[in-house]
């Protein structure tokens, strides 16, 4: 419109100059004479014809040349407009693919999507909201199409494909394949926090105690984790360690483990126990025998009795004689008189060991005293008493597991 109202106005000043000069010509009765020669032809005019003819036919050659750049730009015109129109299109399709993902409606958010997903501004979360769309409605081999074409938008350091790609793996239970991903993730950013905290859930499903103990370092300098998550982890990730060093029955193997393990978590009781645990049904218990005596100094632990009366030793009474010292600190503990009971036994003390036995079932009843009494007695040919001992003994172990299964059956178990 701007450009039409400067072409009138020129014109009109073109007509206003050619009027005035016509005018002063008129005054001095002198129309004014323009010759124009070419060869053998020649043009006589008036002053005043001419500059009209000249100003028709500026504005005649402006005019075809302006439509000429018009139909020459047409083309182009179009084609913008084509594109301009399917991008709209693909701006309101992925509108409508994530209202449609948000709505549950996987076959048609993924339709719609990979539809205006080559004409839109931005094809890579359209690819990648189809692949979460595709793997919803269980077609996973369409949700890895996508994510490979979504990888071909993406550039070689853009972390957002392989970061959905490793959840939706996770999401599937398929944590091998999600490890894959995010350990060349983490080989282009290797403090990313996410990518980390995602490898470390991996990791844990798995059960993959060593990987796991590899990537603690990272974790704790990249404070992923907080300072508390950290040393739970690595409670877990050492005991996961030991146990699976325990499982192939190798003292070798399970001393290893062992000597990775911070010495601040080999000072903690629970990690101790299954070191001690694991060597002792090793066959390796002559070997740690000292070592629990010194960890008891430091810390009195039930469960660490219990391993120290399972140690098969060849001086069986310095065993008995080192538990009996333990009695002037605790003389009513009823698991070190259980202990003093079945090392009494071994070394066979009968009447010690049932007078031991027999106090710590009055302190407290528990199915493994009322076991020992029952053999002690079957050992003395008593077996009246032993029938009592072990009838016991049952009524004690039905009654923990009626009390476990009450618990379960509390609403607030199952939460738990």
């Amino acid at each position: 419109m701007r450009n039409a109202l400067y072409f009138l106005a020129s014109l009109l000043c073109a007509v206003a100059v050619a009027f005035a000069l016509h005018s002063w010509l008129a005054q001095h009765n002198d129309p004014g004479y323009v010759l124009i020669g070419f060869g053998h032809w020649s043009l006589e005019t008036s002053l005043t014809v001419f500059t009209v003819a000249l100003v028709i036919g500026f504005f005649a050659l402006y005019s075809f040349f302006r439509l000429m750049g018009v139909l020459l730009r047409l083309p182009g015109q179009f084609s913008k407009r084509r594109r301009n129109i399917k991008f709209n299109r693909s701006q309101e399709a992925l509108i409508a693919g994530l209202f449609d993902a948000a709505d549950g409606n996987w076959e048609s958010a993924e339709k719609v999507l990979i539809k205006h997903a080559a004409n839109s501004g931005a094809p890579l979360l359209h690819y990648l909201t189809a692949a979460r769309a595709a793997q919803s409605r269980g077609a996973l081999d369409k949700r890895d199409e996508y994510l490979q074409k979504a990888a071909e938008q993406s550039s070689d350091n853009n972390l957002t494909v392989g970061l959905t790609q490793a959840e939706l793996h996770m999401s599937e239970q398929q944590f091998e394949q999600a490890i894959e991903t995010l350990s060349k993730l983490q080989s282009i950013n290797p403090g990313h926090g996410r990518v980390l905290k995602m490898m470390h859930q991996a990791y844990q499903h798995l059960g993959d105690w060593e990987g796991l103990s590899k990537l603690l370092p990272s974790l704790q300098q990249n404070k992923v984790l907080m300072e508390t998550e950290v040393k739970l982890l690595q409670t877990k990730t050492y005991s996961g360690q030991l146990k699976k060093a325990a499982e192939q029955n190798d003292t070798a193997a399970i001393q290893t483990s062992w000597n990775e393990i911070p010495d601040h978590i080999k000072s903690l009781p629970g990690i101790a126990n299954i070191y001690f645990a694991a060597m002792i049904a090793a066959g390796a218990g002559n070997s740690i025998e000292d070592a629990i005596i010194k960890q008891l100094g430091k810390h009195w632990d039930a469960t660490l009795l219990e391993l120290y009366s399972n140690i098969e030793t060849e001086n069986a009474p310095r065993q008995l004689q080192t538990a009996e010292q333990w009695l002037a600190v605790y003389p009513n503990d009823p698991t070190l008189l259980k202990t003093l009971g079945k090392l009494a036994q071994k070394v066979g003390q009968m009447e010690k060991a049932e007078q031991y036995l027999l106090k710590s079932l009055n302190i407290e009843a528990s199915v493994g005293v009322c076991q020992l009494l029952g053999e002690a007695m079957l050992r003395n040919d008593d077996k009246d008493k032993a029938c009592q001992y072990f009838k016991r003994g049952l009524e004690l172990a039905s009654k923990e597991v009626l009390s476990q299964l009450e618990d379960q059956a509390q609403p607030g178990s199952a939460q738990a």
